[in-house]
C-alpha cells in the first residue's frame, strides 16, 4: 500500500512564504556585514564545498536548526541569543522559508529570508567565498 501525503511540500511552502518577511537578493546584499543582521546558511556542508558561501554567514545545518535556536537545547548556539535580524538562505528559496516560519514560530525575531537562496544571491551579484583547499 502507498503513502497518501495529505500536506504536501508546495502547500506547506505557500502556508510558510504567507506568514514571513521574504527579501529579494538584490535587497538583502546591502544588509551582508551590518552590525545587526546575521545570515544563516542553511545548506549542506557540501553545498557550501561545491558552491561557496556568503562572507560571513553562520552555518547552520537545517537539522540543527530548532536545536541551536532553542536555549533550552543542549544544543544551543548563543548567536541564536544576539539581538539582531536573522537572514536565512538556502540554495533556492525553499528550505529557508520552511525554516523561517519554524524560527518565528519559535519566537526567534526578526527574521526574514532571502528570495531564490543563493542561487539568486550570486545571480545578483552578491559576495561569494569558498574556502581555499589546504596546501601540501
Amino acid at each position: 500500500m502507498s503513502q497518501t501525503i495529505t500536506r504536501g511540500f508546495k502547500t506547506m511552502l505557500a502556508e510558510a512564504n504567507a506568514k514571513i518577511e521574504t527579501i529579494p537578493a538584490a535587497e538583502a546584499i546591502p544588509l551582508l556585514g551590518r552590525e545587526d543582521t546575521v545570515f544563516v546558511d542553511l545548506r549542506d556542508r557540501r553545498e557550501l564545498d561545491r558552491e561557496g558561501r556568503i562572507p560571513g554567514a553562520v552555518h547552520c545545518p537545517r537539522g540543527m536548526l530548532e536545536f541551536w535556536i532553542d536555549p533550552e537545547s543542549p544544543y544551543h548556539k548563543p548567536v541564536f541569543a544576539q539581538d539582531k535580524t536573522f537572514v536565512f538562505f538556502c540554495a533556492a528559496g525553499w528550505r529557508s522559508a520552511l525554516s523561517t516560519a519554524t524560527a518565528q514560530e519559535m519566537g526567534l525575531k526578526p527574521v526574514a529570508h532571502i528570495e531564490g537562496g543563493f542561487t539568486a544571491w550570486r545571480e545578483a551579484g552578491g559576495p561569494v567565498e569558498r574556502e581555499t583547499p589546504p596546501k601540501g
